[in-house]
């Protein structure tokens, strides 16, 4: 890194995505991870060598590798792939990003991104993935989004809106480019299930919280925890049904 690299200020969106790094053990013990359902939308029953971009700690690459296919995970933050490696050692696993995949031309059937894309540059990942998917192989990007109909996340959510203060807006759907057929979009339903304390963590695991000045951070799970323990709907809960809606995008390299 140069002198002037090390002396230019961290952009807001620089910084929200390269603070997963110190956080990864809490990201892996209390994210969820996705259904089946939503697993088998992502990659075609055909695909054999499957690249799981911006990787995370693995949530998505299990159950990939489970499915007994050749997963190759790419992911830039240190903290992320020390939580994968540990999680899936077996696994082939690079530092990398979207826009800059250390893979060669046309090597893979299918690329996945799962709760990601909107860290992306996305005119140049599209390129990017286009260049390492074999013609006709799938990109499948996935999220999932609480169910905001069921009163309690609401308000849940709420809190967690406020504390984020404007943010990068994210596309509810991807934009691609003339490499790929147009995107198909599918929505999953399903409940992950969680203890009430692992409810404040998770919401210490989103990216604005982990950027906020201590006290502050505090302040915002005391808010969460307090919303957990007295809510009509949670209170006495000694396990929490937490609703999901799964999105599942999906388009082929032409």
């Amino acid at each position: 890194m140069s002198a002037s690299d090390r002396d230019r200020p961290v952009r807001p969106h620089q910084a929200h995505a390269a603070s997963f790094t110190h956080n990864a053990d809490e990201y892996a013990a209390v994210r969820p991870g996705y259904p089946p359902a939503a697993v088998d939308l992502l990659v075609p029953s055909d695909a054999h060598d499957v690249l799981d971009l911006a990787a995370g700690t693995g949530k998505l690459t299990e159950p990939l590798v489970a499915r007994g296919l050749h997963v190759v995970a790419v992911e830039p933050a240190d903290g992320m792939r020390e939580q994968l490696t540990a999680r899936l050692p077996q696994v082939e696993v690079h530092a990398g990003t979207a826009e800059r995949i250390p893979l060669p031309d046309a090597s893979v059937d299918a690329v996945t991104v799962a709760q990601a894309w909107h860290w992306f540059d996305e005119p140049a990942a599209a390129a990017e993935i286009a260049r390492v998917l074999r013609p006709g192989g799938t990109l499948g990007i996935v999220w999932n989004d609480r169910d905001e109909d069921e009163p309690w996340v609401s308000a849940y959510d709420a809190l967690l809106h406020e504390a984020a203060g404007p943010q990068l807006a994210r596309g509810t759907s991807p934009t691609l480019g003339n490499a790929f057929t147009d995107v198909l979009r599918t929505d999953v339903r399903w409940e992950h299930v969680l203890a009430p304390e692992d409810l404040v963590r998770l919401a210490g695991t989103r990216s604005y919280a982990l950027v906020l000045p201590p006290d502050e951070r505090e302040a915002l799970l005391e808010r969460v925890r307090t919303l957990v323990t007295t809510h009509p709907d949670l209170a006495g809960l000694d396990r929490v049904p937490v609703p999901y809606v799964t999105r599942v995008y999906t388009a082929r390299r032409r």
